[in-house]
């Protein structure tokens, strides 16, 4: 891979609204770089996937094909196509604990589009219509860029789509011969080779907090993505429980156990963005034990007592404990 050398490089960061947050691009740019082209090429590659798989835009591919009649086969763009193959895989690897057939829960509860508080009847008939549904119900024919519902079900996938995104950002940073950069899109990350000085991209790892922004750690990365997810942004605050916008598929209700947040390291940042949510939601035993039997490495940070804990394996073991 050619490289950029330090003395050569110019650093400068590219940025945008995008999926309800930003995208922004952390570069150590070669000579010659058209800045306006990648700043236009990044913005189109997250507006492209948000097009695609939001659930809050009526016209994208994703809400199409949670309209469209049982058995009916709706054709959809090649990238959404490989997202929801690598999803409905990640659920299969899970036992369910990653699930994009959640979207009428997460409505239902007041996390989507549909409604901004939890509707307890909505719920009743989300529950049942996952119970009889599930990833299973969903069939794709990728060579034919095509899918079709077996089942009434509401698909979401802002549990992967915006790590699909950072990864279509690092295509694009690629194409444009930048080989020292991070890409970022809300708490998903992915480092494009180092940085031009052959050091690797230090990210903060943000700590569990409500209501204000705390740094946990820092990890380095180095042609690796890594994302985070956890139950202290968006939640619903029920006496002393806390019931985070993450859903648990296996109850058909919001997450609420033990784990305050999972960091998950991984090649794509789209694994990265779909294993940490499967393993939140997994908890801090099964989930642990799902980790370790695929090799994933991650890092929990679990409340107990009154305390935040560390659990890590792979490159996180060596921060584990209280």
């Amino acid at each position: 891979m050619p490289k950029t050398s330090s003395e050569a490089a110019t650093r400068l960061t590219l940025h945008g609204p995008a999926m309800g947050t930003r995208w922004s691009a952390t570069i150590d740019a070669p000579p010659g770089l058209d800045r306006a082209a990648l700043q236009r090429d990044l913005a189109a590659a997250v507006q492209r996937v948000d097009a695609q798989m939001s659930p809050w835009q009526r016209e994208s591919d994703l809400s199409r094909l949670n309209q469209a009649a049982l058995d009916h086969w709706v054709n959809l763009p090649p990238e959404m196509l490989a997202v929801l193959a690598r999803a409905l895989q990640i659920a299969r690897l899970s036992a369910g604990a990653f699930d994009p057939t959640v979207g009428a829960l997460v409505d239902a509860w007041g996390f989507g589009a549909a409604r901004e508080q939890p509707d307890p009847a909505a719920i009743e008939a989300a529950r049942g219509a996952a119970a009889a549904a599930g990833h299973a119900r969903l069939e794709l024919d990728e060579a034919a860029g095509r899918a079709r519902k077996h089942a009434p079900m509401q698909l979401d996938l802002c549990g992967i789509a915006k790590g699909y995104a950072v990864d279509a950002m690092a295509a694009v940073l690629s194409r444009h011969g930048v080989h020292h950069a991070l890409a970022a899109l809300d708490g998903e990350l992915r480092a494009v080779g180092s940085q031009a000085s052959g050091q690797p991209w230090p990210v903060a790892l943000e700590s569990p907090e409500p209501g204000r922004r705390a740094v946990q750690g820092v990890i380095e990365l180095q042609d690796l993505a890594v994302a985070t997810s956890g139950d202290y942004r968006r939640f619903w605050q029920v006496g002393e429980a806390r019931l985070a916008h993450t859903m648990d598929p296996r109850r058909g209700a919001p997450l609420h156990n033990a784990v305050a947040s999972v960091t998950v390291l991984a090649q794509t940042c789209m694994d990265a963005d779909a294993w940490a949510t499967a393993l939140l939601v997994a908890g801090p035993g099964e989930g642990l034990a799902l980790a370790q039997r695929l090799g994933l490495e991650a890092l929990w940070l679990l409340r107990r007592e009154g305390q935040l804990v560390q659990l890590g394996l792979g490159r996180f073991a060596s921060v584990s404990g209280g």
